[in-house]
């Protein structure tokens, strides 16, 4: 693959996942990780590239709905999953994580289903147990493939009282996460020049990506957003699977 063609592929990618997370809440990993892996030199890398582009993006979003951050619900789901992603991202040194991401995707296609029809009747209240336990998992799924949207999605989306309150809830969640695993990634030797030089590369089209995702939001209906995020849910899980 060329140089070039690495570039441009990368840039859509960026514009893409941004506009998707700007949009759903959550996402820019899994739409990153749909092609990172193919063409960066290592697993990790396109974990670390996927992870400094999400964070950089979801500074807009945060810093705009600051006044809507609740955190009682979402200090302590942040605080398991920066745990529990520190180690998870050392296993990915020595384990190779593609045949667990299947398994991930085939329950991630049944919540996304069950979640779908059934919303009115999913009452995730922020408990210290509930965080604790989408937190550990998004930890563990964050740190591996960087793919840690989802269960904090399906938390926020259910505990949130307005959109602004998700949005604002999931991008300081995915902003401290994703800075935070940066250092854990940087630590475990996958932050390396290509990792930076790719992202200085495609902060322009993150830019572009937030900017129409951004206007796309703006019109969205709480109601609809709920269908959207779920669907992409089940978007991210068919992907998980044959990818």
């Amino acid at each position: 693959m060329t140089t070039a063609l690495t570039i441009i592929l990368i840039a859509v990618f960026a514009a893409l996942s941004s506009f998707v997370q700007r949009v759903t809440g959550f996402g820019f990993g899994i739409v990153m990780m749909v092609m990172l892996p193919y063409i960066m030199p290592s697993y990790g890398e396109a974990t670390a590239l996927s992870g400094i582009l999400a964070a950089c993006m979801a500074i807009v979003p945060a810093i705009q709905k600051r006044r809507s951050v609740n955190l009682k619900k979402l200090l302590p789901i942040l605080l398991t999953f920066l745990v529990l992603s520190f180690f998870s991202v050392k296993v990915l040194t020595v384990v190779d994580g593609h045949s667990l991401k299947r398994l991930f995707g085939v329950a991630l296609i049944l919540v996304s289903a069950y979640l779908f029809f059934f919303n009115d009747k999913v009452r995730l209240k922020p408990t210290i147990p509930v965080q604790v336990s989408l937190g550990a998992l998004s930890g563990v799924l964050g740190g591996m493939f960087a793919m840690q949207g989802p269960p904090a999605a399906v938390y926020f989306m259910a505990s949130s009282e307005s959109k602004d309150e998700y949005i604002a809830a999931t991008q300081w969640y995915f902003v401290s996460g994703n800075l935070m695993m940066t250092l854990y990634r940087w630590d475990s030797g996958f932050v390396t020049e290509t990792v930076l030089r790719s992202a200085l590369i495609a902060l322009p089209a993150v830019a572009l990506g937030l900017w129409i995702g951004t206007k796309v939001y703006s019109r969205l209906h709480n109601d609809h957003l709920k269908k959207i995020v779920y669907l992409f849910l089940a978007v991210a899980g068919l992907l998980s699977v044959v990818l």
